[in-house]
Order: C-alpha cells, then structure tokens, then sequence
C-alpha cells in the first residue's frame, strides 16, 4: 500500500525501514529513504506504521 503519494513511499518500505534502522521517528525514516515530507498528511499514518514495526522487531 502506498502511504505517502507525494513521495511515492510504500508500507513495506516504512517497515524495512524502521526494523533495520530503528527509527522512531517519521521525518528520520523519510530521510533514511532520500526523501522528505511534503503535504504532511500521510506522517500520522506513517508514524503508526513505525511504531508498530519497531515494536514487532
């Protein structure tokens, strides 16, 4: 599922992400991706994708 149109990021790229980085934080993983936040509608959905990748790993 794509979670940010702006940036063209998926779900499962959030995911990798935050297992293999450990951030906690939406902008970080969007940075980690080469990409920033632009509208900043998806970074509430983006931050419980991380939360709960993070606590998974």
């Amino acid at each position: 599922m794509v979670v940010c149109v702006c940036n063209a990021i998926r779900e499962s790229q959030l995911r990798d992400v935050a297992r293999n980085g450990q951030l906690r934080c939406a902008k970080a993983a969007y940075a980690q991706l080469g990409r920033k936040p632009k509208c900043g509608q998806c970074l509430s959905f983006a931050r419980n994708i991380i939360s709960e990748a993070v606590e998974a790993a």
